[in-house]
């Protein structure tokens, strides 16, 4: 009897306490002033929490993207990775997006790509820390730098990556960065499930080794005084009028960006090339005429490449740059909407992501 009167006072409590939140929350929204707000566009957000991103993860993207246009058309709302987004599937809305109302958004990615990389790395950030990281970046990746290293190099993505970045690094560091990287790079793009056994659960334990390799990496250099002009010099001797100095976390961050930076883009840029060099049989002979004398000038390949030669190919320096205007050599960015926008009567809410995808040539926000 005793237990029966305090579940009713407990019910009787409950009951009157959300009553009257209710009560407030209608109040407050009856003396709101009415506002006009854009209509989200149509589409699915999908499963709680999980939104779509078990159907995207279990079909051909380009199905799944496809079948979304079919029947939403050119703009239509998803959930993905954890973001809602509303997508753009027309070059007019990405140039809205990434060229004539560029002001209105800013660079972000999802929680579990931000985790795995760093939040520190400077495609997470706009403005000053990111102009400062690029510029430092930029020095350690010109022309001359890369052709002092040009003769160390035995492949040119992930290697050209460690040696800007650290010069001639000890071999057992550069294997254990190396095992742990590709591990980190395989569970990228995964399901971000972190349970173990998971290929996303392993790259984060994957990343939390190279945080500590590289710690490691780093005490040796300040131990040993050395004034490298690498990109971790840079990084290490930095300092603005203020005294700020740049703190071991966002160094780790962005030296596993570049990383990514130098092993994913060249691969899908060398991808590209192949391809359109394909499709144009004509320009594909003339491409290799030019290598090939080149290939006899060096007594057919007995003598190496040098760095003069590479800058005497203009036919293939064309190829490049064109390939680069043309293709998207990154499988996805993401934009967010800084205010409410409204693009074409639809509502790209600031709390909705931008996502800009090669698959179909959507945007997605």
């Amino acid at each position: 009897m005793e237990i029966a009167s305090i579940l009713a006072n407990v019910c009787l409590f409950l009951f009157s306490f959300l009553s009257y939140h209710f009560l407030k929350k209608k109040k407050k929204k009856k003396n709101r002033t009415p506002k006009h707000r854009a209509k989200l566009p149509p589409g699915s957000m999908g499963w709680p929490c999980v939104g779509e991103t078990l159907q995207l993860y279990t079909q051909d993207p380009n199905v799944f993207f496809a079948a979304k246009q079919k029947r939403y058309g050119e703009v239509f709302k998803s959930h993905i990775l954890g973001c809602p987004c509303v997508m753009l599937a027309s070059p007019e809305g990405a140039r809205f997006v990434l060229v004539t109302h560029a002001h209105l958004f800013k660079p972000t990615y999802p929680k579990s790509k931000e985790k795995m990389i760093g939040p520190s790395a400077l495609f997470f950030h706009q403005g000053d820390y990111h102009n400062l990281l690029r510029r430092l970046l930029q020095t350690s990746l010109s022309p001359g730098k890369i052709r002092k290293l040009l003769p160390s190099m035995e492949s040119f993505s992930f290697d050209v990556g460690i040696l800007s970045i650290f010069g001639h690094l000890d071999s057992n560091y550069r294997q254990t960065l190396s095992d742990n990287y590709h591990i980190v790079d395989k569970g990228y793009n995964s399901f971000p499930a972190e349970i173990p056994g998971t290929a996303y659960y392993k790259a984060l334990s994957a990343r939390k080794r190279l945080n500590k390799i590289l710690s490691e990496i780093i005490c040796e250099r300040k131990e040993k005084r050395l004034q490298e002009k690498d990109f971790l010099g840079q990084l290490l001797n930095f300092k603005n009028e203020k005294g700020e100095i740049i703190t071991e976390d966002q160094i780790a961050d962005n030296i596993i960006g570049v990383l990514f930076a130098a092993q994913d883009t060249t691969a899908s840029v060398l991808t590209w090339i192949l391809k359109y060099l394909h499709d144009d049989q004509k320009l594909l002979e003339a491409v290799k005429a030019e290598h090939m004398e080149i290939y006899e000038a060096n007594e057919r390949g007995k003598k190496p490449l040098t760095w003069a030669q590479t800058r005497s190919m203009p036919l293939t320096y064309k190829v490049i740059l064109e390939s680069l205007r043309v293709a998207s050599i990154i499988s996805f960015t993401f934009r967010e909407a800084v205010v409410d926008v409204e693009y074409n009567g639809e509502d790209l809410s600031k709390n909705f992501s931008v996502m800009k995808m090669v698959f179909e040539r959507c945007i997605f926000l």
